[in-house]
Parts: structure tokens; sequence; C-alpha cells
């Protein structure tokens, strides 16, 4: 992707090599250092800079949304500036993407793509969101409020925790910082929005009222209040994710999670044609799982893998272990212990139906023959022990069996 884009305000990447084992990429060295060391270097940065560096961003993400690709890693690590020249260009390219619009699915913060303080909420997966060029504008968003403030809006050494933030938690406010202008904080917090239809809409709108800022900067030393978004128009028809109509159904939805969160255990069954959205429904619960450090895992029924039994019980479970296999090895730990007193001799029994399980709990002994009614009996009273291990008032379980018809 970087090698197609031909432009002063993005580092040009000229070729791929052999290296010793591997590869090295060729690019451009222009004597740039990142905005993160230079927003630590010069403490006094002026305004002025900040809105030079800001202006020139916002030509870069044109670029960019013209050739339709979406960034998802802006960040200031990821910008370059030469102390020189005062010359600003965007780097790695390594997560972008030339689709119009992607679905992120839910895995676990410590492995998702982008750089977690400054991702926005609809690349966490958590949103029932797509992702789409705005992404951009929140990330770049949270770079503004740091180079402003020297600070980040959110700040937690709990990934859980910081996704959280995003999707849910409106950014300590600017305007309490007397140095920063009202209209400058109206930029930044609506870059930060939400939801992507309440952001801007396009680059040129954010650079027209900063190129308002920096005029009258230059004209009067101050910033007077101005309407921003005036100019802020989307040349793409752009259907907005909401849900519409459904207000009642995701209440009855959230509200059961809320019981269950106390410690509740419920089922819901969600009917209705196909294709008049339950699973749009039903995703709209990832946002409160979050709060409550739950999990959420699903498996589908399949029309013709009707002879498997607990097929998508086991899938959901498969989906699970993935997920906590991607824990810290304390957490992991912990987990193992938790399993193996919950299924004491009998884990190979589970092992058998869920593979993935070895990687946590490690080879088990071969389980005591058993035949017929029995063997059932106890594979029904360890599934039973070994779910509810996962099910506790740190971390609510939500399960979703898809398409429950082809049982």
């Amino acid at each position: 992707i970087a090698k197609n884009l031909n432009s002063p305000l993005i580092v040009q990447t000229y070729n791929l090599e052999h290296y010793q084992n591997g590869y090295a990429l060729v690019m451009e060295d222009f004597g740039g250092i990142s905005l993160k060391e230079w927003g630590v270097r010069g403490k006094g940065q002026s305004l002025q800079q900040f809105l030079e560096i800001a202006i020139a961003l916002c030509n870069t993400l044109d670029i960019l949304y013209r050739l339709r690709i979406i960034h998802k890693d802006i960040n200031p690590a990821n910008i370059l500036i030469n102390l020189e020249t005062k010359q600003v260009k965007l780097i790695d390219f390594s997560i972008a993407s030339l689709l119009p619009r992607e679905t992120q699915t839910l895995i676990n913060p410590n492995v998702l793509e982008g750089t977690l303080a400054y991702i926005s909420p609809e690349q966490t997966g958590r949103m029932n969101r797509g992702i789409d060029y705005r992404t951009d504008f929140y990330s770049l968003g949270v770079t503004f409020y740091e180079l402003l403030t020297g600070e980040l809006p959110f700040q937690s050494n709990d990934s859980m925790e910081l996704v959280h933030c995003h999707i849910a938690k409106l950014p300590p406010m600017l305007g309490d910082r007397r140095e920063i202008s009202q209209v400058l904080c109206d930029i930044v917090i609506k870059l930060m929005a939400k939801n992507a239809e309440d952001r801007y809409q396009s680059a040129l709108g954010i650079k027209f009222d900063l190129e308002n800022c920096l005029t009258q900067l230059q004209e009067t030393g101050s910033i007077e209040n101005f309407e921003i978004a005036q100019r802020d128009v989307c040349d793409r028809f752009i259907i907005p994710d909401k849900l519409y109509g459904r207000e009642t159904e995701v209440s009855t939805l959230l509200q059961a999670f809320e019981r269950v969160s106390l410690g509740a255990t419920e089922m819901m069954l969600v009917a209705g044609f196909s294709g008049i959205g339950k699973t749009a429904v039903v995703n709209e619960v990832h946002k409160p799982i979050v709060r409550q450090r739950g999990y959420f895992i699903k498996g589908k029924y399949d029309q013709f893998q009707r002879n498997i039994p607990f097929s998508a019980f086991v899938q959901a479970f498969r989906d699970l272990m993935g997920q906590l296999l991607t824990e810290s090895d304390a957490q992991i730990e912990q987990w193992k212990n938790q399993i193996l007193s919950a299924v004491g001799e009998n884990g190979q029994v589970i092992i058998e139906v869920i593979p993935e399980l070895s990687k946590i709990i490690g080879e088990q002994p071969p389980a005591i023959e058993l035949s017929g009614t029995s063997a059932q009996n106890r594979f029904n009273l360890l599934f039973q022990k070994f779910t509810q291990v996962f099910t506790s008032a740190e971390h609510p379980l939500v399960m979703f069996l898809d398409d429950l018809q082809w049982a």
C-alpha cells in the first residue's frame, strides 16, 4: 500500500531486500523524529507549531481518503517531523487496509490490531459497528489531545479497562486548561466521538477549522469561538450502523445481562425470519460485557453438521479457549488450577470434545471406560462443572447459540 503512495506527506518506500535470514524494508530518511519524541523534547511547543502539524496531518488523511485507504494506526509514534524543515510524514502502513469497510471480530484486547491507547471504539470489535475511514479520525483526535496536553485521555495498564474507556467514557475535558481555546477543545472532542456518525466526516472539514484557528492566531494572537464543522461535507453515501426501532429488544437483552452479572442464570430466545437482524441485536450486548470483564462466546448450528452432538456448544467453548490463551501466563495458570479442580481425573473426557483445552491444562491421563447411559451422565455432569468455572461475578459468561433450528 505504501509503495503506491507517491506523496511528500508519506514516507517513501523504495524496496524490499533479502537481508541475512529475512527481509529489510528500504525507506527514505528525511531526518525526522517521531512526534512522540518531539512532544517530550520541547515541552514549550507553541500552539502555532501544533496547528501547522495538525493541518499537515489533515492533508495526509485527505490523500488516504481519496485513495480509499484506512491507516488504522494513527498515533504520534507513526508521525515523523523534521525539526529543520518542519516537514511532517506519516509512516507504518503495516495494518492499513484497502477495504472500504471491515468488521472487527471479538478478540482479546492484547492481540488487537492497532495501538490500544489510540484505538477507535469500533476497532476494538466491541461496538457492533463496522470500521471505515473515520476510525482514523478518532485516533487523530487522541493524537491531538496528547500533543495539546502532554498526556493521553485514557490511561490504564489494564487492556480491558482501556477498551472500556474508548467505548464508554468521555475524555477528561480539555476546557479546564486555560491555554487551550474552546474551539480546539470542541474540534478534539468531535474527533473523539464514540459513534463515527458524530465525528467529522471529511479531513478537509477538520482542516478548514484548523486553518481558521491558525489565521486568527497569526492575526490577533488568540482564537475566538466559532461554530465548527461548517464546511464538513462527506462525498460518500454511508449508511449508519445504528440499530433502528430495536430499543425494546436491546433493553430487554441488556437488563437480562445486568441480572446475570448479579448472579442469576438466564436463557433468552430470539426468534424472527432470516435476515431480520437477530444477530445484530444480540451483538449489542458487547458493550456492557466489557464493563463487567465478561466473556462473550458464540457457536452456530449448521444444517449439514447435525450428526455432531453439542456442535455449537463445542464451537463456543473452543472460541473461549482461544480467548483464554491470549491472556497472561499468570491468568492461564489460574484457569488451569480452576479447571483441574472442577474436572478432577476426567479432564480427558472434555479434551476429546474441546481439543484446545489441552493447551491450558496439559495432557491428561485416559479416562476410565464407561458405557451407555453412565458415559453420558458422566459427560453431562463434567460439562456442567466445566462451564461453572467460567461463570462468576468477576466475569459473567454470555453464550450465543445461533441457528438453533438446526440443532
